[in-house]
């Protein structure tokens, strides 16, 4: 009897973990929620839809279990007690890992701090990267108004003409980190996401780089799709 009920055991261990395998375990903090509804989203058929939702009623900790096939960009927006959404949300890449969310209620999406997720960790360092650029193109933008507003036409040309060198140099920063994480979801997802407009040969340079796992993920596909349609209008 003792042997069946250690064999019993085991087995319904053994598909605990497994059905454990594919989810997500999102915990996370609000600091200053008192009261509110955290809304757990997802673009499906081009449309953001929420899929799952958590009452906040006292206590600004909060918990997610999700089933995540694979990574893929997901959202945490937040309806205040007033039934008002948050103007901003927290974008993140969804893992099949415990993942932790930490922020706050005054700027929920600017100071959210995301751990836990490979990909998520790999966007980190892509936007350490890109804000580079894009704080340099805003101060660019800047100067270049206020050249044309004192009527510094050739100034304001030139300022104009340093903004293509720097929009451009972000893109090839955007290609060259993909190619350089060709493992990666987050590879593919940058293409189709941020420089779905780049010229056919980077898209399809990123696309044969890319593993055969990645290939046929979610954002692989997107890209495959993606170069197909570019394909079609040149045709």
């Amino acid at each position: 009897m003792n042997k069946y009920l250690t064999i019993l055991t085991v087995l319904m261990l053994l598909i605990a973990c497994s059905s454990n395998e594919d989810k997500m375990m999102l915990t996370g903090n609000v600091k200053g929620l008192k009261k509110g509804t955290l809304l757990l989203q997802k673009i499906q058929d081009s449309v953001l839809v929420s899929i799952d939702s958590v009452l906040v009623n006292g206590s600004s900790l909060f918990s997610f279990k999700e089933t995540i096939l694979e990574p893929e960009i997901y959202y945490l927006n937040l309806r205040l007690e007033n039934g008002i959404l948050k103007d901003d949300r927290i974008s993140f890449f969804a893992e099949a890992n415990p993942i932790n969310i930490s922020t706050n209620l005054t700027n929920f999406a600017i100071d959210a701090k995301v751990t836990g997720s490979n990909n998520q960790e790999k966007y980190k360092t892509y936007k350490k990267i890109i804000d580079r650029y894009s704080d340099r193109n805003l101060e660019l933008i800047e100067q270049s108004f206020e050249a044309k507003r004192q009527g510094n036409d050739s100034l304001a040309n030139k300022l104009d003409s340093t903004q293509k060198s720097i929009l451009a140099k972000k893109y090839l920063a955007t290609i060259s980190f993909a190619l350089s994480n060709k493992d990666f979801e987050i590879s593919p997802y940058l293409m189709v996401s941020h420089v779905n407009d780049a010229k056919f040969v980077y898209l399809d340079s990123v696309y044969n780089n890319l593993t055969p796992k990645i290939k046929d993920s979610k954002y692989g596909k997107d890209l495959e799709s993606l170069m197909q349609y570019r394909k079609n209008l040149d045709n």
